[in-house]
């Protein structure tokens, strides 16, 4: 078996081939919006959502091809989601992957509908013919509406709803844990139940593995709050303590940093032990969640 960062590195170079061909061929009306979508979307990144919805499919025994369509739409989703989190009404940052952030580059009304434009081309690719290719209908329905409820209403943007509106809970703990099982929580799962859905595993199979999202995205979460307050700002490619200094409720803000640390590998551990009543041939996705709980970027 090759090595984990061979291959991550063969993933992400199929992804990346798929996401350039994934953006519209005929050109843009309005070169300006073209340029600004394809100046975030095409900024490099981890694609941690793309990989794990192949990985998933390929733990499964599927090709992990099937899914292209699929990890691109996620990947145009977090994207549009990130312009958005730098706008200054929601974090004011002001540099994202070592660039300027759109609304910097692009000024915040270009910013605002690069973001839109890219949601919405997001279920143009779900709804097209290449994703209807080797996909049922009624599969391609239910993962259409999964991914509406994981990035809308019951998802993402009521997690950043409540982040910025600082929601409180009957704990800090509880109130930490909605916003970012929501915020950022929501759209990793997509990623695992998406590849589950493709696959076709069955319903006990497709509840540990999205358990295992869960508990993988709270994990993600927490090593994210946790680099925010001593990451290295080079590596990260953007400043750290914004969330202090926006005053964000952060792991490290309750727990503070050891037991923050404690907390993502109690939920790696947990993600690990779902993962592995799944039944499927699960190491890949095992060196994903390690890589997740160990990152330093």
């Amino acid at each position: 078996m090759i090595h984990f960062k061979e291959f991550y590195s063969q993933k992400l170079s199929l992804f990346e081939k798929h996401l350039k061909d994934s953006f519209p061929e005929v050109p843009l009306p309005v070169a300006i919006l073209e340029e600004a979508m394809k100046y975030s979307l095409f900024a490099g990144g981890k694609r941690i959502r793309p990989i794990l919805l192949l990985t998933t499919l390929e733990c499964a025994g599927k090709p992990p091809t099937i899914g292209l369509p699929f990890a691109c739409a996620l990947e145009y989703i977090h994207t549009y989601s990130l312009i958005h989190d730098d706008l200054p009404c929601m974090d004011d940052d002001h540099l994202r992957r070592g660039l300027p952030t759109s609304h910097i580059k692009f000024g915040e009304d270009i910013a605002l509908l690069a973001g839109d434009a890219l949601l919405t081309h997001s279920f143009s690719l779900l709804s097209g013919g290449v994703a209807q290719k080797h996909v049922r209908p009624d599969i391609l329905i239910k993962i259409i509406h999964l991914l509406s409820n994981q990035a809308g209403l019951f998802g993402m943007i009521t997690g950043q709803v409540g982040d910025i509106k600082k929601v409180q809970c009957s704990s800090p703990q509880e109130s930490l844990d909605f916003i970012h099982r929501n915020k950022t929580g929501a759209l990793i799962t997509a990623s695992i139940q998406i590849g589950a859905l493709l696959a076709g595993v069955n319903e006990q199979s497709y509840q540990h593995l999205e358990k295992f999202g869960q508990e993988i995205g709270k994990c993600f979460q927490i090593q994210d709050d946790i680099l925010d307050e001593v990451g290295n700002e080079e590596e990260l490619g953007k400043p750290t303590g914004s969330d202090s200094k926006n005053e964000k409720l952060t792991y490290p803000s309750v727990f503070g940093l050891s037991e923050s640390q404690r907390l993502a590998t109690e939920s790696f551990n947990q993600a690990i032990f779902s993962l592995e009543q799944s039944g499927l041939q699960t190491n890949r996705l095992k060196e994903i969640a390690e890589y997740i709980l160990n990152r330093i970027h």
